[in-house]
C-alpha cells in the first residue's frame, strides 16, 4: 500500500501541497539532502522513495540501528561508483541519530561532492541528537503525525479492489469501524493498516464483516505515542507544568493523565508536581508543598493505578490555588549577589565568639539579641557584608497568603530603613 506518487500521500500537506517549495523541487527532480523529523509512520520512508522515483536515481536505505561503518563506507563507495557513471543515488538513512558523531562525520564528504543525495529520518529533534557538521549541509523537514481523516482514507484504499491490498477479501467495514481504527491509530498510517489487517483475520476473510465485537479485539490495547526520554517527553512535561502555572486544572489533568498513560514514571511525575509546589505556588499557599509531599508518599503506598489519583488531586489543587514565584525569583537574585561578589566577610556582630580570642578580635561585638529589642527585632543591625549594604530580593505578591506577609514585611523594612537612617544622622 506505499504510495507510488505524490498524489498517493495523505497527509503532510504543509510540506506536499500543489506549489510548495518542497513539492515543485521534487517533481523537477532537485531533490537536495535532508532530515525528516515525525513521528512513526508519518511517512519519511515513503517521501524518500518518492523522491529517488521523481529523480530517476538510485535508491539505497541503510538503518542507522542495523549498520556500522564498514557498511556506510560500502554504499558511499557504491555510490561514488554509479556518480561516476553519471548515475544519483539517494541514500535514505532510517534511525539516523542512533549514528554517534564519527558516523554522521562519515557522510560529510559524499554530501559535499553531491556524491548521494542524502536523506535522514529521525524521531527525535535533531538539534539535540544530529552534529552541527551534518545539519548545516542538510535542510529539516519537519513532517506530522497524520490525521484521523487522512488515515481512513487511506484505510478506504487499502479496501478497494486494485490488487493491492485487502478489497480481494470483500471485507465489510463502516465508516465508524474505520474512523475508530484510525483514531486508535494514534497518527501512524502503518499501524492503521496494521489495525485493519488484524480486523480481516478476526472476520474470517472472504465476505467477512467487522463487528463492534470484532473492533473490541482488535483495539483492546490501545496505547499512544510516547518517548519516554526524547522530544514528546520533555514538551509534555511542560505542558503539565505551564498549565498549573496557568490556573488551568482541567489542562493539568489531561497532561497528567496523557504522560501517565504514555507510561511516564510516576515518581518523576511527583518529584516535577512538588517542584510546581515550590517554584511557582511557593509562599502565596505553603500547603501546595505540603499535599505535593503527601501525594509523593501516597503513591509510594498504593502504587499504580490507586496512587495515581493522589497525583490528579494534588495537581487539580495546585492549579487552583494562589500562585507565587516570588520565593523563586528571590533566590535566583541570592545566587546571583554571590557569584556577583564572591567571598565577602561575615559582619563581626554575626559572629560566634567561644573563645577570648575571638571576643578580643571584635566577634560578636554589638549584636543585638532580637528577642530583648523592642518589638522582638533589632531594627539597627544588618544582616548582610559591609561591602553589598542591605539587598532585597523577596517581594512578595499580592495573592494568598503572602498578601500577609507583604503586609508585615513592609512594615519591618520601613522601620529598619527608619533605624539606619537615624543611625548615619548620628555624629560619628
Amino acid at each position: 500500500m506505499r504510495p507510488r506518487t505524490l498524489d498517493d500521500m495523505v497527509g503532510q500537506r504543509r510540506l506536499l501541497a500543489a506549489g510548495t517549495a518542497l513539492r515543485r523541487a521534487v517533481e523537477a527532480g532537485k531533490v537536495h539532502s535532508m532530515i525528516l523529523w515525525g513521528p512513526p509512520g508519518c511517512g519519511k520512508t515513503t517521501l524518500a522513495l518518492l523522491f529517488a522515483y521523481y529523480a530517476d536515481a538510485e535508491f539505497r536505505a541503510i538503518s542507522a540501528v542495523l549498520s556500522g561503518l564498514p557498511e556506510v563506507r560500502q554504499v558511499l563507495a557504491e555510490a561514488a561508483d554509479r556518480f561516476a557513471e553519471g548515475r544519483r543515488t539517494v541514500l535514505f538513512v532510517d534511525e539516523v541519530h542512533r549514528f554517534n558523531k564519527v558516523q554522521q562525520d562519515a557522510f560529510l564528504p559524499a554530501i559535499e561532492r553531491g556524491t548521494i543525495v542524502f536523506v535522514g529520518a529521525t524521531t527525535e529533534n535533531p538539534s539535540f541528537e544530529l552534529n552541527s557538521a551534518l545539519l548545516s549541509r542538510c535542510r529539516v523537514h519537519v513532517l506530522e503525525a497524520v490525521a484521523v481523516e487522512d488515515l481512513v482514507e487511506a484505510l478506504k484504499r487499502a479496501l478497494r479492489d486494485d490488487g493491492r491490498g485487502l478489497g480481494g477479501l470483500g471485507l465489510q467495514v463502516d465508516d465508524e469501524a474505520l474512523r475508530q481504527i484510525a483514531t486508535a491509530a494514534d497518527g501512524d498510517v502503518r499501524r492503521a493498516l496494521t489495525l485493519l489487517e488484524i480486523a480481516a483475520e478476526l472476520a474470517g476473510g472472504e465476505g467477512g464483516r467487522v463487528t463492534e465485537a470484532t473492533l473490541q479485539q482488535v483495539l483492546a490495547d490501545r496505547t499512544r505515542r510516547f518517548d519516554k526520554g526524547g522530544e514528546q517527553f520533555y514538551d509534555q512535561i511542560s505542558a503539565l507544568h505551564k498549565s498549573v502555572r496557568s490556573s488551568n486544572p482541567d489542562a493539568a489533568l489531561y497532561w497528567l493523565a496523557r504522560m501517565l498513560d504514555g507510561g511516564a514514571d510516576p515518581h518523576y511525575l511527583a518529584r516535577r508536581i512538588t517542584r510546581m509546589a515550590v517554584e511557582d505556588i511557593g509562599l502565596a499557599d505553603p500547603r501546595g508543598l505540603e499535599m505535593a509531599i503527601d501525594a509523593w508518599e501516597t503513591f509510594d503506598r498504593l502504587g499504580s493505578p490507586e496512587g495515581d489519583l493522589a497525583l490528579a488531586q494534588v495537581v487539580i489543587y495546585l492549579a487552583t490555588t494562589a500562585k507565587s514565584n516570588a520565593g523563586y525569583i528571590a533566590w535566583g537574585e541570592a545566587k546571583a549577589d554571590v557569584r556577583t561578589h564572591g567571598t565577602q566577610d561575615v559582619p563581626l556582630h554575626l559572629r560566634n565568639a567561644p573563645t577570648g580570642l575571638m571576643k578580643s578580635l571584635g566577634y560578636s561585638k554589638g549584636y543585638q539579641y532580637d528577642h530583648d529589642a523592642e518589638g522582638g527585632i533589632a531594627l539597627g543591625q544588618t544582616g548582610f557584608p559591609a561591602a553589598m549594604g542591605e539587598r532585597t530580593y523577596y517581594r512578595p505578591v499580592q495573592r494568598g497568603l503572602e498578601l500577609k506577609l507583604g503586609e508585615k514585611l513592609a512594615g519591618v523594612r520601613d522601620a529598619r530603613a527608619a533605624a539606619r537612617a537615624g543611625r548615619d544622622d548620628k555624629p560619628q
